[in-house]
């Protein structure tokens, strides 16, 4: 039987450290469904749009994955998707107790639904796009952690 994961997220934008958890979940699942969240809450850098365009293209050369938008609950999402499998990485201790939390409502609300946890390469374990949006916002170069798009998307955004 086909396994189907989803990879929820904001990507604003997609780092290395994402493109790597995601290659991994694709040599592990039949599909990876790339799942870029709306979040406006979260006031975001680049729209909804352009998030999942820059996803789209940092992906486009990963067999099995695809690249999707969504603005509902996460396990309505996976549910619509016929997923089975949540994917999510923990780059530090730091990130367990609020993954855990998620993993243990998401599992209450969808017991069928399986969460995994992915823990990136020690070169992307710091990684965040908080702290690349930062890094961009303030003139440093961010483009070792981030595909050569997201590069210039930040360029053109930020000036």
């Amino acid at each position: 039987m086909p396994v189907t994961a989803v990879y929820p997220g904001t990507f604003d934008p997609i780092t290395n450290g994402h493109a790597e958890l995601i290659g991994r979940a694709a040599r592990l699942f039949d599909r990876v469904i790339v799942a870029v969240a709306a979040n406006p809450g979260k006031h975001p850098l680049f729209d909804h749009a352009e998030r999942i365009g820059l996803a789209e293209r940092v992906l486009a050369d990963l067999p099995g994955v695809e690249v999707h938008g969504f603005d509902n609950l996460l396990v309505d999402y996976v549910h619509q998707c016929q997923a089975q499998v949540v994917v999510r990485g923990l780059r530090a201790v730091s990130d367990f107790e609020y993954e855990f939390q998620l993993a243990s409502m998401n599992r209450q609300l969808a017991p069928e639904v399986e969460t995994v946890f992915l823990t990136p390469s020690e070169r992307n374990t710091f990684l965040s796009a908080t702290l690349l949006r930062e890094i961009a916002t303030l003139g440093g170069d961010v483009s070792p952690f981030v595909h050569t798009e997201v590069v210039a998307a930040l360029r053109q955004r930020l000036g």
